[in-house]
């Protein structure tokens, strides 16, 4: 078959694929849709049916930077000015503590079941990440409000934010023990993924916020916010910064400076679903089946020590705030989502010490699925309980 032909064909199927997916996880509360393609992505993928084969699954740095570079500038809208002062200081706290907390768990514990320092360092930077969307969706399922329920609606839109900041510093030093390290390069690496990502989503959101929106008055065109996009994704892979930290930073710019758009973010909205469909399906088809039986032990540990680090650190960020006993005792459970961050800073892991690459991959996917699975009905299990169903 033409290669352009079968290539059109592929991308076709991928995304009917995701219409399928997205049909059966609305009639089933119990399956999130990021699951079953995940799964449909491993099934398809060279190491089981062959359907997508190597020449496809090299697609899949393109379409994970793309989508990534989206659901960042999709978070970033979130940290406005209004935002930021209605939650106050309470939600940024619990938020890095949490984050922190179970970086910490998972780094200490992964070291001490006898995993490399970098793929501790970098596996702890990604177990931080959350999957908002997965934890608004069953907030927004359950019947009345609970203080419960607002928390956690808050702390995710500020948990990724914190979480990206870690894993650049995490990723940083996990560089730096690798045979080109060192301490001055281990410095200066977190610095620059850190500072670059900010400098570059503030160099690129000022124009976007003042520029966008007069085409189209209210809201950018879907040439100006796709474009925006993709090229502040090109420009950090070529600077060699955060794609997710400089897309944060530029959509919070636009969401606080564009006074005159009613919509910014609506034509991302619109688009970003499709590109995750491409980007999920192939990262289920990169799975590496064979390096299962290597990377289980290590999966178990880190679905182990990532629960632990959620809950312990939901109840200590609750705590250290002055929160409610029974909202202490359960917002952990509700943090324990993971999808699409985490994928993303798995990536970028790997791309960065291609050393560690099939263990961090590996795990991260499978555990995403576990996550994905367990997730959510804890979440409303915890939202039950607060509710005194």
């Amino acid at each position: 078959m033409d290669a352009t032909a079968r290539s059109l064909l592929i991308v076709g199927a991928l995304l009917l694929l995701g219409l399928v997916a997205d049909l059966v996880a609305q009639r089933s509360r119990w399956i999130p849709r990021v699951t079953l393609l995940l799964v449909l992505g491993i099934v398809a993928g060279p190491e089981v049916s062959g359907v997508l084969g190597a020449a496809e699954t090299e697609w899949f740095p393109v379409a994970a930077t793309i989508a990534l570079a989206m659901v960042g500038f999709l978070i970033g809208g979130e940290f406005t000015t209004e935002r930021l002062r209605d939650d106050g200081t309470t939600v940024a706290r619990i938020a890095v503590i949490g984050a922190v907390l179970t970086s910490a768990v998972v780094v200490g514990g992964l070291a001490l079941v006898g995993q490399s320092a970098q793929t501790a360092l970098l596996l702890g930077g990604i177990a931080a990440a959350t999957a908002p969307a997965a934890t608004v969706a069953v907030v927004t399922e359950s019947d009345r409000p609970t203080p419960l329920g607002r928390l956690l609606v808050a702390v995710v839109a500020v948990d990724d934010a914190a979480a990206l900041v870690l894993f650049g510093v995490l990723a940083a030093f996990a560089a730096g023990l690798g045979p080109n390290g060192g301490t001055a390069g281990l410095v200066g690496d977190a610095v620059w993924e850190i500072a670059g990502g900010v400098g570059l989503g503030v160099v690129l959101g000022i124009p976007l916020a003042y520029l966008t929106g007069r085409i189209q008055p209210g809201e950018p065109t879907l040439e100006e916010a796709l474009g925006a996009v993709l090229v502040c994704a090109g420009a950090a892979l070529w600077l060699d910064v955060s794609v997710l930290l400089a897309a944060v930073v530029m959509g919070a710019v636009v969401a606080n400076l564009a006074r005159h758009h009613e919509r910014p973010f609506h034509e991302i909205e619109r688009i970003e679903w499709p590109f995750l469909i491409v980007f999920f399906l192939l990262a289920g088809a990169s799975l590496e089946i064979d390096a299962l039986g290597d990377v289980g032990l290590v999966a178990l540990a880190y679905v182990v020590l990532r629960s632990a680090g959620k809950v312990a650190g939901g109840w200590l960020g609750v705590t250290m705030t002055g929160g409610d006993p029974l909202v202490r005792r359960w917002l952990g459970w509700g943090l324990l989502p993971q999808a699409g961050v985490a994928l993303g800073l798995a990536l970028e892991a790997t791309e960065l010490i291609p050393e560690v690459a099939e263990t961090v991959l590996t795990v991260t996917v499978v555990t995403t699925v576990v996550f994905e699975l367990a997730g959510p009905p804890l979440t409303r299990l915890a939202l039950t309980r607060v509710a005194g169903d």
